[in-house]
């Protein structure tokens, strides 16, 4: 009876605690494990991503590059600083000091690189140039990690490099060396894949977000402070909204990646592959509605062959690891 006249006491508490555990309840669907639950992460990394390019492509219209990439870095390292404190001393604690150092200068290079090219090129064509990664992250793997490659894996690299070669068609009287630059920042963000594979079994997600955010913070700062009186970076005082923008772009950054994890946990990571490119249909629509982008025929085609040999390397890793 006390029972009763407890939870008739507190009827709204006790509808409450009802509700919370329900599994059915959406807030806590999108945190159990399964194959839906995946598909929502990944397909919500995608969309941040592509919200941080256009943001960044905004911006990059009065601010220099490489001073985005420094607020980028900073507030990415302020956001993820509350996490690190809550653990105390251990939570700083690394076994691989040289890494994250390595780590934050290949980051910078890569996200000013990735960042020119934001500015500069169409949203969407610079989001296929992204999608080489895995292509690059190959011979770097058999040069630094001694993997072997399969008749697989070199079947879905020569179909990439197909993909590549349409999209930025070398033969054309009007090819541009300056596609180039999208395709370094993919070979540098396979580097940081491949010194992430090396660190993530003995480093947590929070310290690898962190140290990754401080190095690249000062690196960039540091880039700032010789180029800046040189005049090769002119340094523009952001205003309130620009701030505002640069600190949505930081947390977005560290979105991302935990977006990617929670994605990783739900479900096989394979499994995911096919809606990582839901990425290119939200640039595509970002870049037509607010950019008035449309992308090229070669764009379109290149776009499939490199999304095809992706997948078709997914796929068959897959099935070699079940075998």
């Amino acid at each position: 009876m006390s029972g009763g006249k407890k939870s008739s006491r507190h009827p709204l508490l006790f509808r409450v605690k009802k509700l919370m555990s329900r599994k059915s309840t959406p807030a806590l669907w999108v945190l159990q494990k399964g194959y839906p639950q995946g598909v929502f992460w990944a397909v919500l990394t995608a969309l941040v991503s592509v919200s941080n390019d256009v943001i960044t492509k905004f911006i990059g219209t009065r601010l220099d590059g490489l001073e985005v990439s420094f607020f980028r870095f900073f507030f990415s390292m302020l956001t993820v600083l509350p996490f690190m404190l809550r653990q105390g001393v251990a939570g700083f604690k690394t076994t691989s000091p040289k890494l994250h150092w390595w780590r934050a200068i290949l980051g910078v290079g890569a996200i000013a690189l990735y960042i020119y090219t934001l500015i500069t090129l169409p949203l969407a064509e610079v989001i296929v140039f992204s999608f080489t990664q895995p292509i690059f992250f190959m011979p770097l793997a058999i040069l630094f990690l001694g993997e072997k490659v399969t008749l697989n894996r070199w079947i879905a690299a020569i179909l990439g490099f197909t993909g590549i070669l349409i999209m930025i068609n070398p033969g054309n009287s009007e090819f541009n060396l300056f596609v180039l630059i999208p395709m370094g920042a993919a070979v540098l963000f396979a580097s940081l894949d491949l010194l992430a594979k090396k660190m993530v079994s003995n480093e947590t997600t929070t310290t690898l977000l962190f140290y990754f955010a401080l190095g690249t913070t000062l690196a960039a700062g540091f880039a700032l402070l010789v180029l800046v009186p040189l005049g090769h970076v002119t340094w523009i005082m952001p205003t309130f909204g620009e701030l505002s923008l640069l600190f949505l772009l930081g947390t977005g950054a560290n979105l991302i990646q935990v977006c990617l994890f929670k994605a990783f946990s739900a479900t096989d990571a394979s499994s995911l592959a096919p809606f990582r490119y839901t990425e290119l249909v939200f640039a595509v629509i970002f870049g037509y509605l607010l950019f008035a982008e449309i992308p090229n025929i070669q764009t379109f085609i290149g776009a499939g062959i490199i999304i095809a040999s992706t997948l078709y390397m997914s796929y068959a890793e897959m099935r070699r690891n079940k075998g």
